[in-house]
């Protein structure tokens, strides 16, 4: 059974089994004091049924997703609005939105490229507990 996907909130999709990817995931998740942020993993049904709703590719799953109003951010854009919706410090990413995408993409997509080699990889998706766990839609 696949869990209610609320329209409201913003929902960041993430490679489930990437340790890079679950990682930013862990570093988001306390620096998101006002709990707007749902996650879903690439893999699950709430995070297939995201992709295909906003015509993302279910096969490829190298990338952080993010969804919010309705409209979806990929790559590098997701990592620049996600930081800059967390607010303090992190809002400093937000001026690399005017650096072109192609080029922003390019090293997100090189990261993307070795993250497993780098990071490392589990055999299963990443299983939030206690009181995180109502954040996560899978």
């Amino acid at each position: 059974m696949t869990a209610e996907i609320p329209d409201d909130d913003p929902i960041i999709l993430f490679d489930g089994v990437c340790n890079l990817c679950s990682g930013f995931v862990r570093f988001v998740v306390p620096r998101d004091t006002e709990e707007k942020y749902r996650f879903a993993s690439l893999q699950s049904d709430v995070g297939r049924a995201l992709l295909a709703e906003h015509d993302l590719s279910t096969d490829e799953l190298d990338s952080v997703v993010l969804i919010e109003d309705g409209e979806s951010y990929v790559k590098s854009a997701a990592i620049i609005r996600i930081a800059t919706g967390l607010g303090g410090r992190y809002r400093l990413l937000s001026p690399f939105r005017y650096v072109p995408r192609s080029v922003r993409d390019r090293v997100y997509d090189f990261v993307a490229e070795h993250r497993y080699r780098w990071f490392g990889k589990k055999d299963r998706c990443m299983v939030p507990s206690g009181d995180v766990r109502s954040r996560f839609l899978d």
